[in-house]
Parts: C-alpha cells; sequence; structure tokens
C-alpha cells in the first residue's frame, strides 16, 4: 500500500506565503508525475500545478507567477511554495501521485488526505 502525508496547510493573511510539503512511502517502485490540488467549499476539486519525473511543470494560470512546484526523486516528495497569497486560495490542498508500485504495473493514482489552507484578507 501507498500512503501520502501532506503538511505545511494553516491560517496566513493576504500577501503571505505557505510551504506545503507531501511525502509518500510504502510499496513504491517509481512515481511518474506528482501534483497539488484544490477544492474549495462549494467548487470542483481542480489542478493547482504537477510536476513530471524529468521536472517538467504545469499550472493553473491563476497561481501562475506566484506558486512553485517542486520534488525531490531520492525522498519520495514533492512540494508547493506558495506565495502572495490571495483569500481566493483558500481550500484544502490534496497531494496526488502516479505510482507503479512494482515493474511492468500499471500506474495508480494515490491521494492525501489533504490540508487546510486559509487566506484572511
Amino acid at each position: 500500500q501507498v500512503q501520502l502525508v501532506e503538511s505545511g496547510g494553516g491560517l496566513v493573511q493576504a500577501g503571505g506565503s505557505l510551504r506545503l510539503s507531501c511525502a509518500a512511502s510504502g510499496r513504491i517502485f517509481s512515481i511518474n508525475t506528482m501534483g497539488w490540488y484544490r477544492q474549495a467549499p462549494g467548487k470542483q476539486r481542480e489542478l493547482v500545478a504537477d510536476i513530471t519525473i524529468g521536472g517538467s511543470t504545469n499550472y493553473v494560470d491563476s497561481v501562475k507567477g506566484r506558486f512553485t512546484i517542486s520534488r525531490d526523486n531520492a525522498k519520495n516528495a514533492v512540494y508547493l511554495q506558495m506565495n502572495n497569497l490571495k483569500p481566493e486560495d483558500t481550500a484544502i490542498y490534496y497531494c496526488k501521485a502516479l505510482v507503479r508500485v512494482f515493474p511492468g504495473a500499471r500506474v495508480t493514482d494515490y491521494w492525501g488526505q489533504g490540508t487546510q489552507v486559509t487566506v484572511s484578507s
């Protein structure tokens, strides 16, 4: 089984910064894309940013220039540096990893439990 554990959420004023971390553990052969999603009350979950094993990144337009995703392949970890936070960034943030548990296995999605980010105006 694979577990993803997020940390780093909290309450911050508009304009502030937070850094989210997510570490994967368990039976892991390799991890392809890792990403951060968020879900605000009454809204659908959306992709915030993702990063391939090779380091290629992708961001939703609303966070470009403010958020930076990175990963440490040796630690099976992904990070999200969030700067210049806005009240509309308030949401539960979830980590996702596409994991291959043994050679030749198909890639499977795994999700973390989520961490709350609240930005006050």
